[in-house]
């Protein structure tokens, strides 16, 4: 039987898909280019546990949380389908959504996203922001450390969210519900190697 001829899109993904990323390296399919990320420093990770230990404590339902889960997102422009693998990802505990998930699942009912600029910080402030919100994703908290900043986006609808608030290290950002209480993003600042003051807006 004759098969139909592949997409480019179609043939890209499955490029993806087939690739064999180096061991520690995080490969991701975002609006169409294929992203490697080599692995991330200690204050990178840093970032992630001052977040994840706020997060256990204090919000406002249990979550879950994974530092290394793939998730499959709605695409634009013609592109396959977005595979990202945020540096976070929350959901409530009572959802269950990691237990028995393919290594690339479905965003729905992830609660947060976090990213923590790295090598390639223009991708976590546009294109990643961008793949996040035409998955629905409610929220995504965007770690700067170029700009010293916390943003939190919210309200997703298309291609963007329609909100966002940032702040310079050292304020308290306030987290919706379900989480419902203040990131302390005191810590942030400290070690981190942008050199800028904590508490210092751009």
């Amino acid at each position: 039987m004759a098969h139909e001829p592949l997409t480019q899109a179609e043939v890209l993904l499955e490029g993806f898909l087939a690739m064999d990323t180096p061991e520690g390296f995080r490969a991701e399919l975002i609006e169409g280019e294929i992203v490697v990320t080599p692995p991330p420093d200690g204050d990178h990770e840093d970032y992630i546990s001052l977040v994840l230990k706020q997060v256990l404590r204090k919000s406002r339902i249990d979550m879950d949380f994974s530092g290394n889960k793939g998730l499959k997102l709605r695409s634009g422009r013609g592109c396959p389908k977005n595979h990202a693998i945020p540096d976070g990802t929350f959901a409530p505990t009572e959802r269950r959504l990691f237990r028995g998930a393919a290594p690339w699942m479905p965003c729905e009912g992830v609660a947060l996203v976090v990213e923590v600029t790295s090598t390639k910080p223009q991708a976590d402030r546009e294109a990643k922001r961008r793949c996040y919100a035409r998955g629905g994703i409610p929220l995504y908290l965007l770690i700067d450390r170029d700009d010293s900043s916390v943003t939190l986006f919210s309200d997703p609808e298309g291609d963007d969210y329609r909100q966002h608030l940032t702040i310079p290290y050292g304020k308290p950002l306030p987290l919706p519900e379900p989480f419902a209480f203040d990131l302390e993003t005191g810590d942030f600042g400290r070690g981190a190697p942008t050199g800028r003051s904590v508490g210092m807006a751009r």
